[in-house]
């Protein structure tokens, strides 16, 4: 049987899903859901990662809960620095993103308070290989069961958003 080192291990997590969430990086106030709409077939497809979370860079919580948008957010929760965080620490193409502007979904965890943003991609077809490094697949919102319920009302809120018309 091989032993692998604590260090080895945590040199594998940070390269399979990216550093650990602390105060001083974006993510440990912010969740990202990438997402793909293709409008002539409607398709709308997310990205599902190896840990079954459909959020970047990780799981929300077991504790987490929907709560109301803050009226007044600290700029550690902005968008500009969410995406561009997104796009050097996932190697994403940023000419491929947007910004989902009218997606403002926010949760409760014991941490705090952490907002979840959402970057749609522009490509023709979804662009599998931008997630492929990362292990992770986009799927439909019908194959996303198993994931966490929280998790699961984020994604129906966007499906909500950009079926209704927004978000595009």
């Amino acid at each position: 049987m091989a032993c692998i080192s604590v260090g080895a291990l945590r040199q594998l997590i940070h390269t399979l899903i990216g550093p650990p969430m602390t105060s001083e990086t974006p993510f440990a106030k912010n969740k990202v859901i990438l997402c793909h709409f293709d409008s002539y077939s409607t398709a709308l497809v997310f990205a599902r990662w190896p840990d079954r979370s459909l959020l970047l860079p990780g799981p929300l919580p077991a504790d987490a809960h929907s709560m109301a948008a803050l009226e007044q957010a600290d700029p550690a929760y902005g968008a500009d620095l969410v995406k561009q965080a997104a796009i050097a620490q996932y190697g994403l193409n940023p000419d491929e993103l947007v910004y989902v502007d009218d997606f403002n979904q926010w949760v409760q965890t014991e941490d705090g308070p952490v907002r979840v943003h959402l970057l749609r991609f522009t490509t023709f077809e979804a662009p599998a290989s931008a997630l492929a490094a990362h292990e992770a697949v986009f799927k439909p919102i019908s194959e996303l069961r198993g994931s966490a319920p929280v998790e699961l009302g984020l994604v129906r809120e966007v499906f909500n958003l950009i079926m209704g018309g927004g978000g595009r």
